[in-house]
């Protein structure tokens, strides 16, 4: 029955005459992909070969915002533009085939709270990453975090590891493509250093089949002081996202950097 459901969406959209398997994408961290950049017109319109999972455990043509369904989001008009969006229109087109968006992001959250054993973030994203992979297989994981803990880049390495390497365990894909990106360049911090040792960390990172996507150009939100990317770099991001995994899908090689 939930397959029907989901045919019955993509036939109006010419999508497919039969049901298609969707090219499943989890998005999860923190604000920026949850989603900061100010909705606007184009936010709020359907995307083309996009779906988004729901909270009745369905998906729906994707239109921001689209962490609205987040089983751990704050409030919902804090949920806005982010990377997902231009990331799976992207994607799609590249492809050829929908992709099934999972967002599954809050704001303000530190990776200790998504790895480890207090890890209860990721136990709620990973319920819904299952009930929605009756609709297709799980292509990639995309994550951007890192604001909660710029101050300790020594020990983030060990964490995200932890955190890849359950993904990969309990998805039972030793390979799966994991997509992470630098957190804002500009120095939000407060601090001398800045941001700049904890990108340096995410740039050297050797995680086998995983690739760091650059923030370098991008720009924030509202003013220097605002570790959150505007709507326009939100999108730019998205796209960098997309052409990594794109690359690292094409290459198959085990570490690259965008």
């Amino acid at each position: 029955m939930k397959r029907l459901l989901l045919l019955f969406v993509l036939l109006p959209l010419g999508l497919a005459a039969q049901p298609q398997r969707l090219q499943l994408v989890l998005c999860i961290g923190q604000s920026n992909m949850a989603g900061r950049g100010p909705l606007d017109a184009a936010a709020r319109d359907t995307l083309p070969g996009v779906f988004l999972f729901n909270a009745e455990g369905r998906f729906e043509p994707a239109a921001g915002p689209l962490n609205r369904y987040s089983s751990v989001r704050k409030e919902l008009g804090m949920q806005r533009v982010g990377p997902a969006g231009s990331f799976a229109v992207a994607f799609a087109a590249a492809t050829g085939r929908p992709v099934g968006l999972v967002v599954n992001a809050r704001g303000g959250t530190s990776i200790d709270e998504w790895a480890g054993p207090q890890g209860r973030l990721l136990d709620s994203a990973m319920v819904r990453l299952r009930a929605a992979q009756e609709w297709g297989e799980v292509v990639a994981v995309l994550w951007h975090q890192g604001e909660a803990d710029a101050r300790h880049p020594e020990r983030y390495e060990a964490r995200l590891r932890e955190l890849v390497g359950r993904l990969r365990a309990e998805l039972g894909n030793p390979r799966l493509p994991f997509v992470f990106g630098e957190i804002a360049r500009w120095n939000w911090t407060g601090r001398p250093e800045g941001p700049a040792p904890f990108n340096a960390m995410l740039r050297a990172l050797r995680l086998p089949w995983s690739v760091c996507v650059s923030s370098e150009g991008l720009c924030p939100m509202k003013d220097e002081t605002d570790p959150h990317f505007a709507a326009a770099s939100q999108r730019e991001l998205g796209a960098r996202y997309a052409a990594a995994l794109l690359q690292l899908q094409s290459e198959n090689q085990p570490v690259k950097t965008f």
